[in-house]
C-alpha cells in the first residue's frame, strides 16, 4: 500500500469489516499487533500505512444517519466521502463548511487530519464545525465526544491522525448556500511582497482566498503569482444555464491517466514553461468571473490518478506554515533554495491562516505554502531536509497529512502541544493498539502497560 504520493510503500494485512460488531470483535481478538483505519487513501505520505499490522477499511461504513434541512446538521458514518456529502446536501442548499483540495476523501479522514481549506483565515479547520464525534476505542467500546462532552477525547481525535480510535460517525454543521457557484476575483502580482500584501489586505473581503506562486521565478520576479479571492455567489450573480439550475451538482472528472508518465514530464524545463504560461494567462490588474464550486475547490480532481504524472517513483508533497513575523523572510529563503536547486513544483499554493486550532493541528496564524516534488531519491530527501531547517529557524511547522520523511526530533520542535496529546493518547489507548508508519517514524509509541 501507499499514500497518494505513492512514496513510501509498505505491506499490511487489510480488513474490510461490514458491521460495527465486526469492528469490536476485531479489536477484541486482535490478530494483529496494531491497527489503523484507512479511508480513500488521499493522505500523501505514510499517515494511512501500518507496516506489518492491520489496515481497517472504513468505506463500508458510509451511511447517512440524519440530515436536518432547517439547521444543516448532518450525521453520517466516518466512511462517507466529501463527494457524497455534497451530492446529498448541496441540492438542499447546504455545502461543506471547510473542504480540502479534493472531494475524494472521507469525513473520518478529514476529522483525523483536521483539514483546512481556502477559508481558514475566517472559519478555521473542520473541527470548529463538528458537533460531535463517535469513536470506537481500543477496548471495543464506542464513545460520543464533543467540546462539551468527553472533551479530552475530542481534542485528541481531531487532528490525531487516526491514532486514538476508529471514527464511527460525525455530526457536522453544514454551511447554508444559495447557489453552487463562487464569485471569483483574479489578480496577478509582480513579486512576493505584492503577493503577501494583497493577501493581507484583501482576505477580509473574501470568504475563500488562495494564491498560486511561481516558485522558480528569480530576482525581482521572485514570488510572483496569481491571487484568487472568492465569495459564495447569489442567484443574482448567475446567468444562462447557471441561473436555470443554481444548485447544480457537477462532477468535473474528465479522464484518468492510464500509465505512469516518464520523468521529464515533471522536469525543471516543463515546470518553468508551465509557470510562465499560467502566469501570462491572467492580465495585469483584477478580473472577475463566476465559477462552479467544482473547478474552484477541486481543480486536480478533474484528472483521475493524476499522481501517476510523477512516474513510478511517486512524489512528495511538502506543506509548511510560517508565523506572520517571519513569513516574508522565510518564504523568500525557501524560494531562493528552490530556484537554486531547479526542483520546482507545478503545485505552489500560498494561503493565509488564522489562529491555531488544536494540540497537533497543523494551521497556525501565518502563511502556508504547499509544494510537490517528484521523488528523485537522495537529492529530493536532502532538499526537503534543508527546507525543514528553514521552517524551524522561522518558527514554522510541516503538515503531517502530507509528510513522508520528517524526523521525530524536528516534529517535536514544531509541535509544542504533542506531549499533551500523547498523554491523552496513552489514556485512551494505553496498549498502543492504534499505530501507523507515521507514528513509528516520529516516535509516538505509547508506554505499553
Amino acid at each position: 500500500m501507499s499514500g497518494w504520493g505513492r512514496y513510501p510503500r509498505s505491506v499490511a494485512r487489510v480488513y474490510r469489516p461490514e458491521k460495527r460488531s465486526h469492528l469490536s470483535e476485531l479489536l477484541t481478538r486482535r490478530p494483529e499487533d496494531s491497527y489503523l483505519t484507512r479511508g480513500l487513501g488521499r493522505s500523501y505520505g505514510d499517515a494511512a500505512l501500518n507496516r506489518g499490522g492491520g489496515i481497517i477499511l472504513s468505506r463500508p461504513f458510509n451511511r447517512f444517519l440524519q440530515f436536518d434541512r432547517e439547521s444543516g446538521l448532518l450525521a453520517c458514518e466516518g466512511g462517507v466521502s466529501l463527494e457524497e456529502i455534497i451530492e446529498v446536501c448541496l441540492p438542499q442548499g447546504w455545502f461543506l463548511p471547510v473542504t480540502p483540495g479534493t472531494k475524494f476523501a472521507t469525513i473520518g479522514g478529514a476529522v483525523a487530519c483536521d483539514v483546512h481549506g481556502k477559508n481558514h483565515h475566517r472559519d478555521g479547520t473542520i473541527s470548529r464545525h463538528i458537533e460531535w464525534i463517535e469513536v470506537l476505542l481500543a477496548d471495543g467500546t464506542a464513545k460520543r465526544c464533543s467540546t462539551a462532552e468527553d472533551s479530552d477525547l475530542f481534542r485528541a481525535t481531531v487532528g490525531g491522525m487516526g491514532l486514538t480510535g476508529i471514527i464511527l460517525a460525525v455530526g457536522l454543521r453544514m454551511r447554508k448556500v444559495e447557489t453552487a457557484y463562487v464569485r471569483v476575483d483574479y489578480r496577478r502580482t509582480r513579486d512576493l511582497e505584492e503577493t503577501l500584501l494583497y493577501l493581507e489586505e484583501e482576505d477580509r473581503n473574501y470568504t475563500y482566498s488562495v494564491a498560486w506562486v511561481d516558485c522558480l521565478a528569480r530576482g525581482a520576479r521572485m514570488g510572483r503569482g496569481v491571487l484568487m479571492g472568492g465569495n459564495p455567489a447569489s442567484p443574482q450573480d448567475l446567468t444562462g444555464r447557471q441561473a436555470r439550475d443554481p444548485l447544480l451538482v457537477r462532477n468535473s472528472h474528465l479522464f484518468s491517466l492510464p500509465v505512469d508518465l516518464p520523468g521529464f514530464v515533471v522536469g525543471p524545463a516543463s515546470i518553468r514553461l508551465f509557470n510562465s504560461l499560467y502566469y501570462r494567462r491572467f492580465r495585469r490588474g483584477k478580473s472577475s468571473t463566476v465559477e462552479h464550486y467544482d473547478p474552484f475547490f477541486y481543480p486536480l480532481d478533474k484528472l483521475g490518478s493524476w499522481n501517476r504524472a510523477y512516474g513510478k517513483s511517486g512524489f512528495l508533497q511538502y506543506q509548511f506554515v510560517l508565523p506572520p513575523e517571519s513569513a516574508r523572510r522565510g518564504l523568500r529563503k525557501v524560494m531562493e533554495v528552490l530556484s537554486d536547486s531547479g526542483k520546482g513544483s507545478f503545485l505552489a499554493v500560498l494561503k493565509r491562516f488564522g489562529p491555531d486550532d488544536g494540540l497537533i493541528c497543523f494551521p497556525q496564524a501565518g502563511y502556508t505554502l504547499a509544494l510537490d516534488f517528484a521523488m528523485r531519491g537522495a537529492s529530493t530527501l536532502e532538499l526537503l531536509a534543508s527546507l525543514d531547517g528553514l521552517v524551524m529557524d522561522h518558527g514554522g511547522r510541516v503538515y503531517l497529512a502530507k509528510d513522508a520523511r520528517l524526523s521525530g526530533d524536528h516534529f517535536r520542535q514544531m509541535y509544542p502541544g504533542f506531549d499533551e496529546w500523547l498523554r491523552l493518547k496513552e489514556a485512551f489507548d494505553p496498549e498502543g493498539v492504534f499505530a501507523s508508519d507515521l507514528s513509528r517514524r516520529l516516535g509516538w509509541e505509547v508506554r505499553r502497560s
